[in-house]
This record gives C-alpha cells, structure tokens and sequence, in this order.
C-alpha cells in the first residue's frame, strides 16, 4: 500500500481536484491524505483571531465570504443534483458550526476545532467528486487514529493499532480518503500536529501501515539544487539520502519539513516528492540509499542571530560550555550553528523569544555580543572526511563573500557558512555558479 499526500494547491480549486482523479484512479491500493484548500487555513486563523477579540460582527462577515468560496467551489466540482445536494448540505453544516461560536464562549479548544474545518471540508468534498465519478473509496477520519502522547509526540502504537482496525474494517477497499494536519492530544481533545502538517501525517501513516512508498504531491517538481526563487536555473535532485534531505529541510528548503523525514527513515520508507502541475516530471527520491560523494544542493535560513560569547578567565574551564549550553536548554532554545576558539565561542539560534533572559544570564560569567540579520547558507551532500576538494570549491566560491561563521566536519552531509542577510542571493548565485 501507498500513501499519497496532496498539499493545499493541489486540492485549491474544482479544476485542480478534477485533476487528481487520474493520478489516484488505478489498482495500487493507498490512503490519500489532503491539506485543506489554499488559503482556507489562513481564512479560519483570522475568524478564530476575530474571535478571540470579540469581534463577532467581523467573525461573521469572514464566515459568510469563506461559505462562499466553497459553495462556488462546488457549484464547479459537480455536475449531478445529488453530488451538489451532498456538498451543499456538507458545506451548510461545518459553516453553521462556525457561526456557533460567535454565540458561546470561545477558547483555545473551541480554535484547534474551528482550523481542523479547512481538512475536513477539503477530504469530504473530494470523497463526493469520487462518488459521483464511480470511484469508489472510504473516507477515514483522521480524528479517529491521529493521537499525540503527553509530550506531543505522534503516538504511534496508538495510530498502528487504531489505523489498522480501520483499514480491516474495509478490506475490500483500495482507496481510502483522510486528512492531514489535524490530530487528537493525548486527553482526546482536537489538536493539530504543527510541525509539517499534513506531509507529517503522510509520513507517519506510511510509517504506521509500513506503507511501500509515501508520495508526497506539490507544487514544484522535487527539492532543487538551489532556491529557485533567488537562483536561475537550478534543476531538481532526482536522489536525496534521508540525511540529505533533512539537512536541506531544516536550513530552508520549503518543500519538506525536516520532522516529516524521521518516521519514513525510521522505517526505511523511501519518499517521492512529485508535482501535481507536472505529473509526469520524475521528481525526487529519498531513501536510505547514500550516492556517491557529492555536493547535491543548496539550502539558506533567515532570521539567525549570532550570540559571541567572550570569557578569557573561564573559557577552557571544565564545565564552561555545559553552564553555557543549560541557560539555552532552560530557555528551550536550540541551537544551529557552533565554534569554538580558545578566547570565545559563537553560536546561533533562530528562535529569540527569550533572547533578554538567556543573554542576562550570560553575561553573569562573560562577555556577550549579539548579532541579528543573518543567514546559515548550508551546502548539502556526501562529505566522505577523507575526500579532498569540497572545502576547496566551497570556499573558492565564496571568496567575494564576507563569512562570519563556519560548520563542517560536524556532519557528513553538511556545511555551513553564517553570512549577512543582505549578501544571502549574492552567496547563493555565487555557490550555483561555483558548484554546479
């Protein structure tokens, strides 16, 4: 069995569910698992926000324009009374919902419910399009085997067992519909899984059924070699390792969040990034199969801070980097990049909520200079440590580019230079031209 994920643009409109049916359409049994439709989430974040302030003339305004997109959206996706008949019921009922809230209390539950709506909405009404095509599938609630632990962890025996009971209870079927994103906590309530939304819930599926293949379906045809936004011509990977991929992941490639990669590496579940608009494009293929060395792509973060901390008495000091490192991990704060030398250390983090407290408590025992617009350019690929050249071509590439911090060494498949934001395309076009 497969797991295909569709993301929001895919699912966006009439004419780009219609789309969907052919890539679904075949005899490979598989769990669909759909984002809700682009810009609905965004939609439901701003009701729930007028809520919150007591808004509920505006709540409402926002609630009836959404029920409009939808009921347009159906008026395009059907073309039978009965399918249109089900889907205005459908769309009737979850925006009569909404509305509820203007009236009652409102709270942090009543918001996790109100955006579980978006993939609610999205899975149903593709559920009718396939009825009313004689496609026969079974739509899954996600509500019924999505479960967090109390540390907010995917709970995944609870997911095999109860996944599994539900795919037994239809072992006729080869299609099954569910949504992504949207889960329970650990004391039953609505809640959703943040980190990687709905290709999380693909990946932990497929881990769960320990699926064949897990394909996860966007807008762009694979993780490229470069940020296509700032570089001309890159071009797609056709292979990535897991490790790869998470490096790339977690230091800016918007097409996978790094989380979603552990359950399929857990399990040695390869994954396919394809792309709806371009079906037939190859993609990319992540898997434990590591390729022979080379540097495979480019990723940068924005919004690093460099934190240089100073301490000529205390630095070589047993036990001067363990003080250091507990201030960050009481402040839940983790850390990207390191270096050492013998009068300082810089590192950097992406997350400066508690920024005032940590560098407070630094500077208790040493000298602290904070450093804020920055960019982590990460160099992606299979860094065998007795290679030669990589260093070489990197650094070649960069002459022209101030660097003010550098990792390698601490990873095979990574590394990274920390530059001004302002020169973050002048580094990437340079190590496009460089390196490939």
């Amino acid at each position: 069995m497969k797991v295909l994920k569709f993301g929001g643009t895919s699912v966006g409109s009439a004419e780009r569910m219609k789309a969907l049916g052919p890539l679904i359409n075949n005899d490979v049994p598989k769990i669909v698992v759909l984002s809700a439709m682009s810009g609905t989430t965004n939609n439901l974040v701003e009701i729930a926000t007028a809520l919150y302030a007591k808004k509920n003339d505006k709540a409402k305004l926002l609630i009836d324009n959404l029920e409009s997109k939808y009921n347009e959206v159906i008026n395009k996706l059907y073309t039978t009374s009965s399918a249109l008949s089900k889907g205005k019921g459908l769309i009737s009922s979850h925006f009569d919902y909404l509305r509820s809230f203007t009236i009652d209390l409102f709270t942090v539950n009543e918001e996790r419910a109100i955006l579980a709506q978006g993939e609610l909405l999205s899975t149903a009404l593709f559920h009718y399009y396939l009825e009313e095509i004689n496609t026969h599938s079974v739509l899954l609630s996600a509500l019924n085997f999505m479960r967090l632990d109390e540390k907010e962890e995917p709970d995944m025996k609870y997911i095999e067992t109860s996944l599994s009971a539900e795919l037994l209870r239809h072992s006729d079927t080869k299609l099954f519909i569910t949504q992504g994103y949207i889960c329970r906590d650990a004391f039953g309530e609505i809640y959703n899984l943040k980190r990687g939304g709905s290709d999380y819930t693909a990946t932990i599926i497929g881990a769960a059924i320990n699926a064949e293949e897990i394909e996860i379906w966007t807008d762009i045809d694979g993780m490229h070699n470069n940020d296509p936004r700032i570089v001309e011509k890159t071009h797609p990977i056709s292979e990535l390792s897991f490790d790869e991929a998470a490096e790339l992941a977690y230091f800016g490639a918007k097409i996978l969040h790094p989380t979603c990669i552990l359950p399929a590496q857990m399990r040695n579940i390869p994954v396919r990034l394809l792309n709806t608009m371009q079906p037939e494009a190859k993609g990319t293929l992540i898997s434990s199969k590591t390729t022979n060395d080379s540097i495979k792509a480019v990723a940068a973060k924005d919004g690093i801070t460099a934190i240089n901390i100073k301490s000529g008495r205390m630095l070589l000091a047993y036990g001067f980097l363990r003080a250091v490192f507990e201030i960050f991990e009481r402040y839940k704060t983790p850390i990207d990049m390191i270096t050492t030398s013998e009068v300082a250390v810089s590192l950097t983090i992406d997350n400066t909520r508690n920024i005032d407290a940590i560098e407070k408590e630094l500077k208790e025992f040493c000298k602290v200079e904070i450093d804020n617009d920055l960019t982590i350019v990460c160099i992606v690929g299979s860094f065998a440590a007795e290679k030669q050249g990589y260093a070489m071509r990197i650094f070649d590439a960069l002459k022209n580019i101030p660097i003010r911090m550098i990792s390698y060494g601490g990873s095979e498949n990574n590394v990274s230079v920390l530059v001004d934001t302002k020169l973050k395309k002048d580094a990437l076009n340079a190590l496009n031209k460089g390196l490939f």
